[in-house]
């Protein structure tokens, strides 16, 4: 297993935004795109190659799922699209499950021991579902979770009491969804918990701080509407993360993970506060919660297991 060889499945728009940013951050020596339009990923590889005098040496190229073998991470972001604007919510996952079949049995035949980072979406019933479909051990499969959820999260924080996005601690955590919750009673800057204090000169403003945690919800609708599709973030999250693995860093990262008992929560994958290092997920850590973040974390859990029932 070679970490410093890549595997990104789908070419779309987050694959390429992943793959781009891996290539800028010299994350890899070998990038191996796979997508069902060959022609397409051969065509991104190419155009991505080219820039190897501007960055450094990474060989780019498109290939099948056997061009995979030894690869030490494989992203999977592929999925099948609305074939209607009527179509189900439910009946798009079921195909997306089908699609998740067929990508297991591939890779559990040519990359075993690779971990796999999903980004798909809904991405904690896929992870889920990987992880159950898989022959690997469930952390080698994880999510991107909350990970971009809490990015917003601490951008938007950081705006609101002038400081660097990299000073505010806070998380989202459970569901990638609208049942996300923000975890205010750990939330600080330099120490100082956010809730009920001034921070910064700015003080406590529940109503403003009420309205972040909207915008958190509505950001992927409102890029949508105005693009039609999330991508660069994201894509920042994935390098993120296979950084953290491939330097063995033991981030503690809100990621999708299979819970076992956390809360009271069982085989439900969620996204909590996880050491990720290059074993993948190393251990989960569940955060003291007060009662309104408790009952918000369980009724993401059962969000999604209602969700996971539809498909038996």
């Amino acid at each position: 297993m070679n970490m410093n060889k890549i595997g990104i499945i789908g070419t779309g728009f987050v694959g390429m935004a992943a793959a781009y940013s891996l290539f800028q951050q010299k994350l890899a020596n070998q990038i191996v795109l796979v997508d069902k339009n060959h022609d397409r990923a051969h065509g991104e590889a190419l155009d991505l190659m080219h820039g190897q005098p501007l960055v450094g040496r990474c060989e780019v190229s498109a290939g099948d799922f056997s061009s995979l073998t030894g690869a030490g991470i494989i992203v999977i972001c592929a999925g099948v699209s609305q074939s209607s604007p009527d179509e189900s919510r439910l009946h798009l996952l079921q195909r997306n499950i089908k699609v998740f079949e067929a990508i297991a049995r591939e890779l559990d035949h040519h990359a075993p021991e690779a971990m796999l980072l999903i980004a798909s979406n809904p991405v904690d019933i896929l992870t889920h579902a990987m992880q159950s479909l898989s022959q690997r051990p469930n952390n080698l499969v994880i999510g991107t979770g909350t990970l971009l959820d809490t990015s917003r999260f601490r951008t938007l924080l950081a705006s609101h009491y002038d400081v660097s996005p990299q000073s505010i601690h806070a998380y989202i955590l459970g569901e990638h969804g609208d049942s996300e919750v923000p975890v205010w009673s750990s939330a600080s800057i330099a120490g100082l918990g956010i809730k009920g204090n001034t921070v910064n000169g700015r003080e406590y403003d529940q109503k403003a701080l009420a309205g972040i945690v909207t915008r958190v919800r509505k950001a992927a609708y409102e890029i949508i509407a105005t693009k039609g599709y999330t991508n660069w973030a994201i894509g920042l999250v994935i390098a993120y993360i296979i950084r953290t693995v491939r330097n063995n860093q033991r981030s503690v990262l809100p990621v999708t993970v299979r819970l076992n008992g956390e809360y009271g929560i069982s085989d439900i994958c969620l996204s909590l506060p996880t050491i990720i290092g290059s074993d993948g997920v190393e251990s989960i850590i569940a955060p003291r919660l007060d009662e309104e973040e408790l009952a918000g974390i369980q009724h993401s859990a059962s969000t999604l297991k209602a969700s996971m029932d539809q498909l038996v």
